[in-house]
């Protein structure tokens, strides 16, 4: 992606919320007087629900109530309060996140009637949730409560705030970002004379902003979604003009904007933006808007605004480059294919110098093992982001990301785990790399499969097809048999340890049901193969009389598997 040619499309987005009339509808919801919405009310929190025409908005309203700021986390909430209804925000890399202290406090003084609420809520009319100030802060708290059963074929809620203060931390905002789905049910109206929105004891940056935030003056606005431009946006000293702001202006700010959605003159005359990058001069056009700069004031603050414009630019190229990654993961995928299919002609490779490629790439003679290097770092890096990039999803995307992948996932396993397991016993040292040495990805994608093929019913049936061409199934088999050879090197020297001998003898066991099912890549007969070294050690040690021992005894037989048709007894 071109950088220097990016665009920033807020400008634009802005004027189509506007005019959608969406603003106007909500506001007048929450300025409305009508004395036929019966107003429920809680402690120190009033809601009204507004049934009209198919759609549903859920106003709340905080009156009496001194803001403090500071962060709690979830789990000091879970221990103190024994509140869990935000647990299901939590996953592996976000096991925590703090939210607004005050404002939870209020949100959990009002749970019960909140849940009874969210059980009254017609599920079947598109529902807008809402407030102004503090009551905005308790929508954005509600709407939270909703996205649960968001994604399970309920309609997702929408919630729309005026001058709400910020509600979490980082990990809060990321805990909702994790789902495009859950980050698309917030719009934020912020007015550039409101101070309440920008209300952050110091350090600011404890908090981040989550959704879309739409910033407004009196003659236009603009829109960003990425929370760090946000929140450059929201603490900026630049013309602070928050004096003699009332809630009662929110409402002219949008019939302006609604009446105003209509020109599409957007340019700042009098200006030269002709050396700045596009992407720069479509953000400088964009603060302009949301600060409601005329033609003269411009010039008189070009410079403080070219700073801030240029600091943004920063953020939301790194913004625009996070989001192409996370839009477009199969198109990296193409790329590991490549990877992949060096690899695959790196086996053929090591196979045609007679040894197979797990211990060529131990051994790590030639220049190709250290080409091989580079190919196996590559897939391990990528899909192990994918996986935890998979595992901070909700389940319901969790789940359609392990479908989608599963199978270039499974092969991926199958070929590289064992060049890691070659790594971890090349130097002779390391033992027990299942539970010592294996990437926890590794294990997950593990897990998808067995979890699939329960869904499925599918069970490990003999497959004699192409049998010279398939990858082990079991992509721990090579960690198993340097596990096999390390318990031989112990009967050696301790001829009475029971139980290595026990150990070994699972390990035969488990070798010849692998054959039995046609699982094992027939590489393993490779007669410089760690597999080999272990069973001409082992074969003297052991009684001879088991079903591998009769197999291994033929070398014909393995010819025989290598074409899928040896019949196991």
């Amino acid at each position: 992606m071109n950088l220097a040619q990016s665009f920033s499309s807020g400008i634009v987005l802005a004027p189509f919320v506007t005019s959608s009339g969406l603003l106007l509808k909500t506001w007048d919801a929450i300025s409305s007087r009508d004395e036929d919405v019966v107003s429920h009310v809680g402690n120190r929190l009033f809601w009204k629900v507004f049934e009209e025409q198919g759609l549903t908005v859920v106003v709340f309203e905080v009156k009496n109530f001194d803001l403090q700021h500071n962060l709690v986390s979830s789990s000091y909430l879970k221990e103190n309060n024994n509140f869990h209804r935000f647990e299901f925000l939590r996953a592996k890399k976000i096991p925590d996140f703090s939210v607004d202290g005050s404002t939870v406090s209020l949100f959990i003084d009002n749970l019960q009637k909140l849940d009874e609420l969210k059980s009254e809520i017609n599920s079947s009319n598109p529902l807008i949730v809402t407030g102004h100030g503090v009551g905005g802060a308790i929508a954005s708290l509600f709407t939270v409560l909703l996205l649960e059963s968001v994604g399970s074929g309920k309609k997702r809620p929408l919630c729309i705030t005026f001058g709400s203060p910020l509600v979490g931390d980082k990990k809060f905002q990321e805990a909702i970002s994790r789902s495009s789905t859950w980050s698309s049910c917030f719009i934020h109206v912020v007015s550039y004379k409101n101070s309440l929105p920008k209300e952050l004891n110091p350090p600011p940056r404890d908090y981040m902003p989550f959704g879309t935030f739409l910033f407004c003056s009196d003659t236009s606005s603009t829109c960003f979604e990425n929370p760090e431009s946000v929140l450059e946006l929201l603490v900026s000293s630049t013309n602070d003009q928050s004096q003699g702001f009332e809630a009662t202006d929110y409402g002219k700010l949008v019939k302006n904007l609604y009446r105003k959605a209509i020109c599409k003159d957007f340019t700042s005359r009098g200006l030269n933006l002709t050396h700045s990058t596009s992407l720069n001069a479509c953000i400088y056009l964009q603060l302009c808007a949301a600060l409601g700069l005329t033609s003269d004031m411009q010039q008189l603050q070009h410079q403080n605004i070219n700073a801030l414009a240029a600091k943004l630019e920063k953020l939301e190229n790194k913004f625009m480059y996070q989001k192409k990654e996370k839009f477009d993961p199969s198109k990296k995928l193409n790329v590991m294919k490549i990877d992949m299919a060096k690899l695959e002609w790196y086996k053929k490779h090591c196979k045609g110098q007679g040894n197979g490629y797990y211990d060529c790439f131990k051994k790590a003679i030639s220049t190709a093992d250290q080409d091989a290097v580079q190919w196996q770092k590559n897939l391990r890096n990528y899909w192990s982001d994918m996986v935890e990039e998979a595992e901070m999803k909700p389940q319901t995307e969790a789940a359609a990301f392990r479908i989608r992948w599963l199978y270039a996932g499974t092969n991926y396993r199958r070929m590289v785990e064992p060049l890691d397991i070659a790594e971890y016993y090349a130097n002779g040292r390391r033992k027990d790399y299942v539970a010592k040495g294996r990437s926890r990805h590794y294990e997950v994608l593990e897990k998808w499969l067995e979890a699939d093929k329960k869904e499925k019913g599918d069970s490990n049936s003999n497959n004699r097809k192409n049998v010279e061409l398939i990858l082990t199934i079991d992509s721990c088999f090579w960690a198993r048999v340097e596990e096999a050879l390390i318990l031989c090197g112990e009967l050696e020297s301790f001829k009475e340890k029971e139980e290595a001998k026990g150990k070994l003898l699972e390990f035969e066991n488990y070798v010849y049901e692998s054959l039995k099912k046609y699982e094992v890549s027939p590489e393993i007969f490779l007669k410089e193969s760690s597999y080999m070294s272990w069973w001409n050690k082992y074969k003297g040690m052991a009684d001879n009389s088991g079903g591998l021992a009769n197999f291994m005894r033929n070398p014909l037989h393995f010819d025989q598997y290598t074409k899928g048709n040896f019949s196991f007894p």
